[in-house]
């Protein structure tokens, strides 16, 4: 190994932080007020709103996880800075031109373009996942999660309060500003040693290349239920939080204070989960943390007042740390590095799948029933993610304790 490789891939770790932070900051100084900013666009119905804001929520995840795949192939052949760029630039020019929306079917479609240029944050997954010692795999991915999650801590902060005064298209023109600045940071500062492998077929299933494929798979299948968990509430959250507040007050920056709750948790216990997980093995911390999120999600279908609903969206951002950056880590211990870019816009695409379902199924709960009814539909979500998880540990470990036999 080269005596530089150490200190470039602890520069690149900061560099793609800062990426990490403004893409989590500018996603959510907007999307916590997007059913308020179509709200504003024409008088819709209760339904009709809950529809619409899901569909504008997922439709970006919808074209992410059908580019996704094809974007992780191009990674492993010319590196993985060519595709945090793409990223940076495609969401800096969509996000501004949201902001310009004159109408929902406009905002939708711009959207959709979005998520076919998204993908900064798995990116940065992928090229820290390629050059990170093995024995630090878990402090590196947890370090890079708080990157995001301190983003979104910031974000709705940021967003409530010019939404409140400004107007809700003012978030969507920092999210393009922040942009710019992650392709800047990534451009100069970001160094990647790519060799790209000439004798690999790449015609050839990523996974023919993995020691452990149904872990793998497991985990994949396990980020894409906790996507689908953690947005399900997204489509209606500053909805309910203005049905909470009786439609009166700043609705917009109390969203975004809520919105934020659960960074101020993961933030600060993701790289010591992610640390515990090297430890004790990354299965245990999955597994708790899946307890524990159904467990603060099922008093939420209870509350009355908007501080019950911090409190417990405080609990949630515990669980988060526990959750995707653990899958993160597995598929990174499992994954060699020639295959790495594919194996990761595979688990992109499956979130993004998940963050399709998810808001869906969340509004179509909403319009049938109630707000409060679709954190049962995110407890039984979280229910299934577990089940999975644990049969294929358990299958697993029976595995490995035939071959020893």
């Amino acid at each position: 190994m080269n005596a530089s490789k150490p200190v470039q891939w602890k520069r690149n770790l900061w560099a793609l932080w800062l990426g990490n932070f403004v893409t989590g900051a500018g996603s959510s100084m907007s999307l916590p007020f997007l059913p308020l900013f179509i709200s504003e666009m024409e008088n819709y119905s209760k339904a009709e709103l809950s529809i619409l804001s899901g569909v504008a929520f997922a439709v970006t995840f919808l074209s992410q996880a059908i580019v996704s795949p094809l974007w992780g192939k191009l990674a492993d052949r010319t590196g993985r800075k060519p595709m945090l760029m793409r990223a940076a630039v495609g969401m800096t020019i969509t996000a501004t031109l949201t902001g310009l929306s004159p109408n929902v079917w406009i905002l939708i479609a711009l959207r959709l373009i979005q998520g076919a240029f998204s993908g900064y944050i798995n990116n940065a997954y992928a090229l820290m996942a390629s050059e990170v010692p093995m024995n630090q795999s878990g402090r590196v991915m947890g370090t890079l999660t708080t990157g995001n999650v301190g983003g979104q801590l910031i974000g709705p902060i940021i967003g409530g309060f010019l939404a409140g005064i400004l107007g809700y298209r003012i978030p969507f023109y920092c999210f393009g500003g922040l942009m710019l600045i992650a392709s800047l940071s990534t451009l100069f500062f970001v160094k990647e040693d790519f060799h790209p492998t000439t004798s690999q077929d790449k015609s050839e299933s990523p996974f023919a290349h993995i020691k452990n494929p149904s872990i793998v798979w497991t985990m994949i299948i396990s980020s894409m239920l906790i996507q689908a968990a953690t947005t399900s509430i997204n489509p209606i959250l500053s909805l309910f939080i203005k049905e909470l507040m009786h439609g009166s007050g700043n609705v917009a920056f109390v969203s975004g204070v809520i919105a934020a709750l659960p960074g101020i948790a993961t933030i600060f216990t993701a790289p010591q989960l992610g640390a515990l997980g090297d430890k004790i093995g990354p299965q245990k911390v999955l597994i708790v943390g899946l307890i524990f999120c159904g467990v603060v999600f099922f008093p939420m279908f209870f509350v009355t007042t908007v501080i019950q609903l911090g409190i417990l969206r405080f609990l949630v951002g515990i669980s988060d740390a526990a959750l995707l950056p653990v899958t993160q880590t597995v598929m990174t211990l499992n994954t060699p590095s020639e295959v790495v870019s594919r194996i990761f816009s595979y688990n992109q695409s499956f979130q993004a799948i998940g963050s399709v379902i998810g808001p869906l199924l969340a509004s179509a709960v909403a319009s049938a029933l109630d707000y409060r009814y679709v954190f049962l539909m995110t407890v039984l979500l979280v229910l299934i993610n577990l089940v999975v998880v644990t049969r294929a540990y358990r299958k697993d470990r029976r595995t490995t304790q035939s071959m020893t036999k």
